[in-house]
């Protein structure tokens, strides 16, 4: 229910009465996907149903000549929580201070060995400008190590990564701590700007005087606060919107979306059951219980989740709380290393970080489908085809967003019409696809996603045998990111 209350909060300001009056009088070039897309809609039924992959043949290794070889050591995160839960009285950088600790207990690396930080956030702790490094010094680091903090929306803890990547490859460091954070529980709410500037106005008033002729301007609606918002500041329209129209633009119908979501709440269920979410570390958070696992797991059937009204669009709306990633509160962390250096300490690193790509595009009608753009062009950047991948670890921001990810890389007509690509690139199959579970499931800290797919590849490839694994994700802004990890030889 706090789900659903939240959302719809989230997203009070888009009433319509027809969603698809809307799509075909408004987007012309989502109109185009509705008629293309309508006539093959996708049915993942079959595939859910799919036996487990099998275990791949060794494969070439994708080190570059005159490269280092970065590798990720090991990497832990705090469980991911339902907003308003047990982290609600925390700050951010409680979590991500937990994170940290967490990692250097697994690892047992030497604070001072630590050259840089990087941590992603999304929405900002005024108070703590740059949690990384405030976490890092809560954590015990060298008030010598330095620390800086990125955002970019849903992948700021793939930024955080691939910048540590840069810095190692690039001989600049050696070892490079990437992690992420956000706490949706306390979101900064600010005063209006009219507020806002009449308090700064009132401060530096020197007399009595002007601070009565100040007072006089004073309304009442200037007491309006400012929300923070899960939307686009270029388009006013929220993530959850958007995923609406995207749905309905190739053609994705409820069930689907509901089953898809049912599919992801029950692999992660089985995953946790299993002891296969390795990466999950206990956190005693202060004067409460020690929290031990993700608490957003919560398999259902889809004749309950049927019965949940449209959260966006209403009331023809298919994206609903239980198809969407919930509110969530956590901190992820990774150690990542130059391979020499890993190795002459001792470590054995579980993986390596190969090529990655950013990609962006129109962040109206296109938003949510950077996956499907950053898909190809990593295969074709690291000499690779979707059947040398053996696991794949997308972002699910929304069941409607992965399954349309998923129509726009399976048709020759989009990656013509959209991608200026001859051929399409093909849709990954199911049996490979987040079988541990995803956001949906297990909850989407915006800024501490990134390394919880890594952590997800590089152990699901040790477990199952595999060599190459491809993680991808969506971003607001209409950005993307796509990284192949590749397991380290046993």
């Amino acid at each position: 229910m706090m789900a659903v209350f939240m959302l719809e909060r989230w997203a009070r300001d888009f009433r319509m009465t027809s969603i698809l009056t809307y799509t075909f009088k408004n987007l012309p070039s989502t109109s185009k996907w509705a008629l293309r897309f309508s006539v093959r809609p996708l049915s993942c039924s079959s595939q859910l149903r799919a036996a487990p992959a099998a275990q791949t043949k060794s494969k070439k290794t994708l080190a570059k000549p005159h490269v280092r070889n970065v590798v990720v050591v090991d990497g832990v995160r705090i469980p991911f929580l339902l907003s308003g839960t047990s982290y609600k009285d925390l700050m951010p950088h409680d979590l991500a201070r937990a994170a940290l600790s967490g990692l250097l207990h697994r690892t047992s690396v030497p604070k001072d060995v630590v050259d840089y930080i990087i941590f992603g956030t999304v929405i900002q702790e005024v108070k703590t400008s740059n949690v990384a490094r405030e976490a890092a010094l809560g954590a015990g680091f060298s008030d010598k190590t330095p620390a800086h903090t990125v955002t970019m929306a849903c992948i700021s803890a793939n930024q955080a990564m691939t910048t540590g990547v840069g810095l190692i490859a690039s001989g600049q460091y050696d070892v490079v701590v990437a992690g992420g954070v956000e706490l949706m529980s306390d979101v900064p709410i600010r005063h209006s700007r009219k507020m806002r500037k009449m308090m700064l106005d009132l401060n530096k008033a020197k007399t009595l005087g002007q601070r009565l002729s100040l007072i006089s301007k004073f309304r009442l609606n200037f007491l309006s606060p400012e929300l923070p918002a899960v939307a686009e500041f270029s388009t006013n329209e929220t993530m959850g919107h958007s995923a609406d129209r995207l749905a309905a633009a190739f053609a994705i119908s409820r069930p689907e979306q509901d089953e898809y979501a049912l599919r992801s709440h029950s692999l992660a269920k089985k995953a946790q059951d299993e002891g296969l979410l390795s990466d999950v570390i206990p956190f005693k958070v202060p004067g409460k219980d020690t929290v031990t696992k993700d608490n957003g797991i919560r398999p259902s059937s889809l004749e309950q989740m049927a019965k949940l009204k449209p959260a966006f669009i209403k009331p023809y709306g298919t994206v609903t709380a239980a198809n969407s990633s919930f509110l969530t509160d956590g901190a992820s962390a990774v150690l990542i290393m130059a391979e020499e250096k890993a190795l002459a300490m001792g470590y054995k690193p579980k993986a390596y970080l190969r090529d990655f790509v950013y990609v962006s595009q129109d962040p109206k009608d296109q938003l949510l489908l950077g996956p499907a753009y950053a898909t190809p062009k990593i295969l074709e950047k690291a000499g690779l085809t979707m059947n040398d991948v053996d696991a794949f670890e997308f972002h699910e921001a929304f069941s409607g967003q992965i399954l349309a990810n998923f129509k726009a890389m399976d048709s020759d007509w989009f990656a013509q019409n959209y991608m200026g690509r001859k051929v399409k690139v093909g849709l990954p199959p199911l049996e490979k696809f987040n079988t541990w579970g995803g956001s949906l499931s297990l909850g989407h800290p915006f800024g501490a996603t990134g390394c919880r797919l890594v952590m997800a590849a590089a152990n699901r490839l040790r477990k199952e045998g595999g060599q190459y694994a491809l993680v991808a994700a969506c971003a607001a802004g209409g950005q993307g990111h796509a990284m192949i990890v590749e397991a380290y030889p046993k």
